[in-house]
């Protein structure tokens, strides 16, 4: 199958169906979201070109991932893999996946059109701060069936610990994570913990260095990180 035909039939299965006879998408917090906590940043490519570079050490380039809660499919677009699955409930994502994503529209916390050991890698960025817990034990649930033996979950999420004041600048958070917590909710769910980076990223492309995407590798690799406000945990099944 092509990859304009895995497009064309992920249309099918719900792109086309998700969008009103108005033309505006459909999604789970409606297009004003997307203007204000999720506005398309001008430098978004350049600085996920640089975060997923950093990310291929966990991540094969035979591989076939899938991306949880995409979006504007920053990672899917840019990493390097054999498959690259985005899926989220709004429907931009048909417009924002790169040809050799495949877009499916649909709930993260059911992947039951996933059969079972289907993926090498389920990546998922600020998602679980989303999700009320009964929602996040489904997500990891059904990420752990459809992950291989030896499959990852890689999870960025805004730490609270570093920024707790900020932390619910974003309307729709509903649960909170630090770096301790989450290491032992993904534990007590059955995950074993391989890497975690309690101070990974700055808090929100909205910080006053977002344009400056030609620092991103250098604090990528730094020790020292200010505006640290997101978090990486890798685990395995």
């Amino acid at each position: 199958m092509t990859d304009q035909n895995r497009r064309d039939e992920s249309a099918d299965r719900g792109i086309r169906s998700k969008t009103p006879e108005n033309g505006e998408p459909h999604g789970s917090y409606g297009s004003a979201y997307f203007e204000t906590r999720l506005a398309n940043h001008p430098n978004r490519a350049k600085i996920w070109r640089h975060v997923c570079t950093y990310l291929q050490r966990w991540i094969p380039a035979n591989a076939e991932v899938l991306e949880l809660g995409a979006g504007w499919c920053d990672f899917s677009n840019n990493v390097v893999a054999k498959r690259v699955v985005a899926m989220d409930l709004d429907s931009r994502l048909g417009r924002a996946a790169a040809e050799h994503v495949e877009p499916v529209i649909g709930d993260c916390t059911d992947l039951g059109r996933f059969e079972p050991g289907s993926f090498d890698i389920v990546f998922a960025s600020n998602l679980l701060e989303h999700l009320e817990r009964e929602a996040s034990n489904r997500l990891l649930a059904e990420a752990k069936r459809v992950l291989r033996a030896d499959g990852r979950l890689i999870l960025m999420q805004p730490n609270f610990r570093l920024n707790p004041g900020r932390y619910f600048d974003d309307f729709t958070h509903v649960s909170i994570f630090t770096d301790e917590s989450l290491q032992d909710y993904l534990v007590a769910e059955g995950w074993r913990i391989d890497e975690v980076r309690a101070r990974f990223l700055p808090l929100t492309l909205k910080s006053k260095t977002g344009s400056l995407t030609f620092l991103v590798p250098w604090y990528l690799r730094s020790p020292i990180k200010p505006l640290a406000g997101q978090m990486l945990v890798v685990a395995s099944r």
